[in-house]
């Protein structure tokens, strides 16, 4: 029996629309993995507390059928749009009203209690969907394109047009979930009312990442971890300068492309350009993608994790880090204000600034009572704060508040 959300004793009927990330792709080197596991650790979370979850994902393998019943208790929905196979998400756009009309097919027949758009081609299709059926829906963009945007070093395309459609999608939708206060704050520069969110983070398998197990070998006296995607904004090189103050330290960065494809990597070839410079080439490990069974490993090896991204809208790395009992020293950014308290599980400092924070991880490295506390306290702060059916309770209470409310659109007043 579920947990109760609302007055309503029964479960809830809830659709999850994640058109370019698959709850089945689990972790890969793909660059939509981790809404990928989001997606899926959500509903799996939510089917725990007996609830009915559908997942509707665009089709990308004519071999893959239509409908999945995971082990995990929810089920998966192929659409079939456009071509199967991946592609660029920025192509799927074209798709949206086609994938739309393909789920207010299924939903004028099967009505879902709610809807749970996930990144903001998703909110797309689901508000195409639901404008006339009058199904609430919840939006949860993961990025904004006007963050990204702000801190990229080349414009996107189509950039601009992202930015005036997810303003359309954030005041169209019932509520908004968002990952961070940052987050919340972006969105009332779009227009979207405060009363109009709720925050809610993402979560981490606390099963996978414990202190306890195996620990890979350190090549120094020294260890740094960093993990993510290899991007400019991901502030890697920021980590690199810092190591000409932190002697016998090497920073092992896990992410990116497979390890083979590693040296025809752009951003790969650029970091390896700025160890060098540093002369600090050494001590810098680019391991490439490190499948997700590996990284509590790698994380238990480290003395610190260290964040230094330019923006992060929610950093699933640092949460894993903790889990693992692995102090954080991270940027003072987005959600790592949040996610990281200073003094207790780690350490934050400016963004872009490699002296500082060379500054507070020589102080982690050099006192390992420190250590050993930090990572007992960020250990009980993500059992506390960050399991996912902690997450999907809190995403429940934002479902609530959609699902007591009467729709903004009757299929009535449309005849």
């Amino acid at each position: 029996m579920r947990a109760a959300v609302t007055g309503d004793p029964r479960p809830l009927k809830i659709s999850m629309v994640s058109e370019q990330a698959s709850p089945l792709a689990g972790w890969s080197e793909s660059g939509t993995h981790r809404q990928s596991v989001h997606v899926a650790e959500l509903s799996g979370a939510l089917a725990r507390a007996g609830h009915d979850v559908t997942v509707f994902t665009r089709r990308e393998d004519d071999r893959t059928p239509e409908r999945v019943d995971t082990e995990a208790g929810y089920t998966v929905v192929h659409v079939p749009v456009g071509p199967s196979e991946r592609i660029p998400v920025d192509d799927t756009l074209q798709l949206m009203g086609e994938f739309g009309g393909y789920l207010e097919d299924s939903w004028d027949v099967d009505r879902p209690d709610i809807v749970h758009a996930h990144f903001w081609m998703s909110g797309i299709a689901t508000q195409l969907a639901t404008r006339i059926l009058g199904i609430p829906t919840i939006q949860t963009f993961h990025a904004l394109g006007v963050v990204e945007n702000r801190f990229s070093q080349a414009p996107k395309p189509r950039a601009n047009q992202r930015v005036r459609l997810e303003q359309l999608i954030a005041r169209g939708a019932t509520r908004v979930v968002a990952t961070c206060t940052d987050e919340v704050f972006e969105l009332s520069h779009l227009g979207l009312p405060r009363s109009r969110t709720s925050i809610v983070p993402g979560g981490v398998d606390l099963s996978v990442f414990t202190p306890e197990g195996r620990r890979l070998e350190k090549g120094r006296a020294h260890r740094l971890v960093m993990a993510g995607d290899l991007l400019p904004s991901k502030g890697i090189d920021t980590a690199i300068a810092a190591l000409k103050w932190l002697p016998d330290t090497e920073l092992v960065i896990a992410g990116g492309p497979d390890p083979a494809a590693l040296d025809d990597d752009q951003e790969a070839s650029r970091l390896r350009t700025v160890a060098r410079r540093a002369r600090v080439q050494d001590r810098v490990h680019l391991l490439g993608w490190v499948p997700h069974e590996d990284m509590p490993a790698l994380y238990r090896s480290a003395d610190a994790v260290v964040c230094a991204p330019w923006y992060e809208p929610f950093g699933t790395a640092p949460l894993e880090a903790m889990a693992c009992g692995t102090p954080v020293v991270a940027a003072a950014v987005g959600s790592l204000r949040e996610t990281v308290v200073d003094g207790i599980t780690g350490r934050l400092v400016p963004p872009r600034n490699p002296k500082r924070l060379a500054d507070a991880t020589r102080q982690l490295i050099e006192d390992e009572s420190a250590r050993s506390g930090f990572g007992l306290a960020g250990r009980d702060r993500v059992r506390a704060r960050y399991s996912w059916d902690r997450v999907a309770s809190e995403t429940l209470r934002a479902y609530a508040r959609c699902v007591s409310a009467p729709p903004k659109h009757a299929k009535a007043a449309a005849n």
